[in-house]
C-alpha cells in the first residue's frame, strides 16, 4: 500500500468501513468507496472529508486499486467479482485493520454491548493528551501519522476480531447476540476466550459480568466494576440530571474522583474501563478526570435534540440489554417525564431468538411503539412479524407507519426514544417534521 494507490471501499457506509476510510484519508491516502444510494448516518463524515462515494458498480473498480471489502458483502458481490477478474488486490475489512495496528500501542474494545461508547470515550481522553488514531463503530475515524496509540472497536460477529492481536483489549460483557452466526451463549464465550488469548499485554474486563468472570485465557486480566470483588471499583456513586459521579478505588486505595456527563450505570462501567487502562499504563488520573468531563458522546448513542417541549433521543440500541441501558439513562436524566419507546427490530433472526427479552425490556418504557422489522443484507425475510413482538409486550404497543406518525403528536413535555440499528431514523426525521409543522409560531 502506498499513497499513490487508490483504496476503494466496497460498502463504505458501514460503520467500521466509513471510520477506517476516514482514518486512511486523514493519513493522506487516496480513498473512495461505494454503497447503496440511500442515506445512512455514517456518510456525513465522509462527505465532510470530501471522500468520493459512488453507487455499487463493477465499473468503479480498476486493476491498480486496493479494494477493501465490507464484511456484510459476500465474495459474489459484483464489485468484488470485478476486482478479482481485473487483478485488483482484495482484502477483507477486519484483516486489513489487523495489519494496520503494527507500530502503535493498540487497544481493541470489544463486548456484546457498549463497544462504541467505550471506544469513543477512550479515544476522546487519549487524543486529548497524545497523538492518537482511532476507529469507532459509529462511523467516526481519525488518523495521525505519528500516533502513539491506536484505539479500535473490535466486532465479535463471525469472529472478525480474531484478525487482531492488540496490546490491550477491553471487554465490556458477553451476551447472546448474532443468532444468525452463533449457536448459543457458550459459542459466544468461546470466541471471546480465543480472542483474549491473542491479546499481547493485558485484558481489561468488566468483573460484574458473569461470563467474563469465567473467561479462560492466559493473558493477564484486570477486572473493573461496581461489585467489591473487582480490582478497580466505583464507590460513593451519585447520579443526577447532570450525569454520574463516583470515587474509584484500585486494590483498596483511592485512585481518584470522577465526574462524567453521561447517564446510566453502563456509562459508569465504561468510564471504569478507561480508568483501568490509565492505571495499567501509569497515566495521570488528574488529567483523565479533566478530560472525562468533556466527553460529548458518540453518534447514535443517546443523541438528543429538543423540538417544542419534546425531547427526542436517538440511540443505536438493537438488543434487549441495550434497550434496558438506554431507558435507564433516560430515566436518570428525565426522572419526571414520560419516557416513550419507538423501537425497530434489526434482523429477523435476532427478533426470533430474543423476542421475549425484547418484550420485557420494552415494557420498561411508559408507552411503546414499534416499526416494522429491518432486514439486513444478510437475510431476505423470516418467520416472525412485528405484531408477534407487539403481542408479547405487557402494555399495548402500536405499530407505526412512517407515513402516519400522528399517534406520537399526543405527547406533551415527554421524552421520545427512537431505538434501532436499521433505518429507524426515517421515523424519527418524519416525526421531527411533524413537530416542526405544529410549532405554535408556524405560519
Amino acid at each position: 500500500m502506498n499513497k499513490e494507490q487508490t483504496i476503494h471501499f466496497t460498502g463504505i457506509k458501514g460503520c467500521g468501513m466509513s471510520a477506517l476510510a476516514l482514518v486512511l484519508n486523514g493519513e493522506g491516502y487516496k480513498v473512495q468507496g461505494s454503497d447503496l444510494p440511500k442515506y445512512f448516518f455514517t456518510q456525513k463524515g465522509l462527505e465532510e472529508a470530501e471522500v468520493p462515494m459512488f453507487e455499487f458498480n463493477p465499473e468503479n473498480i480498476t486493476k491498480d486499486m486496493l479494494v477493501i471489502a465490507g464484511n456484510a458483502f459476500p465474495d459474489s458481490h459484483e464489485e468484488l467479482v470485478a476486482a478479482r477478474e481485473k487483478g485488483a488486490e482484495v482484502v477483507r475489512y477486519h484483516k486489513f485493520l489487523g495489519e494496520l495496528l503494527a507500530g502503535y500501542t493498540s487497544v481493541a474494545v470489544t463486548g456484546s454491548h457498549g463497544k462504541t461508547s467505550t471506544t469513543g470515550l477512550l479515544s476522546h481522553v487519549l487524543s486529548s493528551m497524545f497523538p492518537t488514531s482511532y476507529l469507532i463503530g459509529d462511523g467516526t475515524g481519525f488518523g495521525v501519522v505519528d500516533s502513539k496509540y491506536f484505539v479500535l472497536e473490535a466486532c465479535e460477529y463471525k469472529r472478525h476480531f480474531m484478525a487482531y492481536h492488540p496490546d490491550y483489549a477491553v471487554m465490556t460483557n458477553i451476551d447472546f447476540d448474532h443468532p444468525d452466526y452463533y449457536t448459543d451463549i457458550e459459542d459466544v464465550q468461546s470466541a471471546f476466550e480465543a480472542f483474549g488469548r491473542q491479546v499481547q499485554k493485558g485484558i481489561i474486563a468488566c468483573g460484574d459480568d458473569e461470563r467474563l468472570r469465567q473467561i479462560d485465557t492466559t493473558t493477564p486480566i484486570t477486572f473493573y466494576g461496581i461489585n467489591e470483588n473487582n480490582q478497580v471499583v466505583a464507590k460513593n456513586i451519585e447520579k443526577d440530571t447532570n450525569g454520574s459521579h463516583f470515587d474509584c478505588y484500585i486494590d483498596g486505595e483511592l485512585f481518584g474522583h470522577f465526574d462524567i456527563p453521561t447517564y446510566g450505570t453502563h456509562n459508569i462501567l465504561n468510564a471504569l474501563a478507561v480508568i483501568t487502562f490509565f492505571y495499567l499504563n501509569e497515566l495521570s488520573a488528574e488529567e483523565l478526570a479533566k478530560h472525562l468531563k468533556t466527553f460529548n458522546g458518540v453518534k447514535r448513542r443517546f443523541s438528543e435534540k429538543k423540538i417544542n417541549d419534546i425531547t427526542i433521543i436517538d440511540d443505536y440500541a438493537h438488543h434487549p440489554s441495550e434497550i434496558r441501558a438506554t431507558l435507564d439513562a433516560a430515566r436518570q436524566k428525565y426522572p419526571n417525564k414520560k419516557v416513550v419507546a419507538v423501537f425497530q427490530p434489526h434482523t429477523f433472526t435476532r427478533t426470533i431468538a430474543l423476542i421475549s427479552e425484547f418484550a420485557q425490556a420494552l415494557s420498561l418504557a411508559d408507552d411503546v411503539y414499534l416499526c416494522d422489522i429491518f432486514a439486513s443484507v444478510r437475510e431476505t425475510g423470516g418467520q416472525v412479524s412485528i405484531q408477534d413482538l407487539a403481542d408479547l409486550i405487557e402494555k399495548e404497543a402500536e405499530v407505526l407507519d412512517v407515513e402516519n406518525l400522528s399517534p406520537l403528536l399526543k405527547y406533551k413535555d415527554a421524552v421520545i426514544v427512537f431505538m434501532g440499528a436499521g433505518d429507524v431514523q426515517k421515523f424519527e426525521f418524519a416525526y421531527e417534521r411533524l413537530l416542526s409543522d405544529t410549532m405554535p409560531n408556524k405560519q
